[in-house]
């Protein structure tokens, strides 16, 4: 088991396949890891399917308005919604998009990362400076790396819980 060493800034994600721990860093993106924090803490992101999962790339969910595979799930809509809160400015780093950095998706807007968030599952190194990165996979990747692929998936696997370490 991974060792936990900030609770407060750790996310607790169960897959079907297992847990994925995740150590989020508010010294580089203080606004992504505190909305993170607030919509794992409020259930939001249980249930939320991965509605994008490209081979070689990356794992992305967080649709929290139609992505719910309990509730309002609407697969055509799937990744065109966020949460009620507003959106986020851009918090670029140096740090690179590896394998296993969780970075803010958004669209063409650098400002407008809202809830919706991605797993790399290789280096992405040309994401560099034009995402923000936020976290990163210190456990569990092997359950990453097992989410069914598709632009939608056909069933796509989901986030079973997402929860701050500390309240775990």
């Amino acid at each position: 088991m991974a060792e936990i060493k900030d609770p407060e800034n750790t996310i607790i994600m169960e897959l079907k396949g297992g847990r994925v721990t995740i150590a989020l860093l508010p010294e580089v993106a203080p606004k992504h890891v505190e909305r993170m924090k607030a919509l794992a803490r409020a259930g939001a992101y249980d249930n939320v399917v991965f509605h994008r999962v490209i081979e070689g790339f990356m794992a992305q969910t967080g649709d929290v308005a139609h992505g719910n595979a309990e509730k309002d799930y609407n697969p055509r809509r799937a990744g065109t919604g966020g949460s009620d809160l507003p959106d986020l400015p851009a918090e670029f780093s140096k740090l690179p998009h590896d394998r296993g950095t969780l970075g803010a998706a958004r669209s063409a807007n650098p400002n407008s990362a809202n809830s919706q968030f991605f797993i790399n599952f290789s280096d992405n190194h040309f994401l560099n400076g034009q995402y923000t990165v936020y976290g990163r996979v210190i456990e569990g990747m092997e359950h990453v790396d097992a989410i069914v692929r598709g632009e939608p998936p056909a069933d796509p696997d989901r986030m079973i819980s997402v929860k701050v370490a500390a309240d775990a």
